[in-house]
């Protein structure tokens, strides 16, 4: 009975490096995934800043109807235009409308001090966010003015400036960090796996001993890692879903910045990273002590 014991008690204390092994995988590839969602929500959100920028196009006075028309139809065929639901982002604002935004902004009724509209009826434009950079701008409010019917092109040049070299400072940053996250999680996997065959050193030396070859040795630690590499990407990807699920219950705005493409691609990459870096560091432990002589290995 206490052999038996014993017995069940050294099954799972030699059960225990192994399953400490997928845990620390499974908990820094979650890390990573974490850190994968914050980048996957931050350029959707700077897709969605970029994609709000708008040029109001003014027109010429006593434009006809046929004329406003035609040139609707024109704006909307420029490759540069954001599109939302196969709609292009070409809005038609009168001058009677601008006259009551203007009041209802103010309060002030100008009409009945200068008892005309001096406004100008206007096209307002959304422009998509590859086209959102200083320079692109630039040559689309040139392109837009050389338009026959157009008196003049505005844009708050200096917000939109102001944006783009924010998102960049945000995405550098943001990556640089990534960068860095990444190599501690390989070093600290590679670390955990190490640990784990360390227990183990003196039976790759007992199967050196008999004759094993190292291809034959080193087989079934890799099949193991590389088995234990997956099964924590797919938890690490189960436990990043889970959240994400949450986060979105909870806070309703964030399914503005949902992209279900690259998540599914960042869960993928989760499991095959998982995989890989199991598997190479599995690989040099194995390879390390089989270099070793009996007195290193003590």
């Amino acid at each position: 009975m206490a052999t038996k014991v014993k017995h069940i008690k050294k099954k799972k204390l030699g059960n225990y490096p192994h399953l400490m092994v997928v845990f620390s995988i499974t908990l820094a590839l979650f890390v990573i995934g974490v850190f994968g969602l914050l980048l996957i929500h931050a350029e959707k959100l700077s897709d969605k800043v970029k994609e709000s920028i708008e040029m109001q196009v003014y027109l010429d006075r006593n434009l006809t109807e046929v004329q406003l028309v035609r040139l609707q139809k024109t704006f909307a065929a420029k490759e540069y235009i954001a599109y939302q639901n196969d709609t292009a982002q070409v809005r038609f604002v009168s001058k009677e409308e601008g006259a009551k935004a203007f009041l209802d902004e103010t309060g002030e009724d100008f009409m009945a001090f200068l008892g005309d509209n001096p406004l100008r009826d206007a096209y307002v434009l959304r422009i998509d966010a590859d086209n959102s950079s200083a320079a692109m701008l630039k040559s689309i409010k040139v392109d837009l003015e050389d338009t026959d019917g157009v008196y003049e092109v505005q844009y708050v040049a200096n917000l939109i400036e102001s944006i783009n070299q924010n998102i960049q400072k945000i995405s550098i940053i943001l990556i640089g960090f990534a960068a860095i996250l990444v190599l501690v999680v390989i070093i600290l996997i590679n670390n955990t796996i190490k640990l784990a065959l360390y227990s183990q050193r003196f039976l790759i030396r007992s199967m050196q001993l008999v004759g094993a070859t190292s291809f034959f040795i080193q087989r079934p630690f890799l099949n193991r890692a590389a088995w234990q590499g997956i099964a924590s990407g797919v938890l690490a990807s189960a436990l990043l879903f889970g959240l994400m699920q949450y986060a979105y219950n909870e806070i309703s705005e964030l399914q503005l910045l949902r992209n279900d493409e690259q998540t599914y691609i960042l869960m993928g990459a989760l499991v095959v990273l998982g995989l890989i870096i199991g598997f190479m560091s599995s690989y040099r432990a194995v390879r390390k002590y089989l270099s070793m002589s009996l007195d290193e290995l003590y």
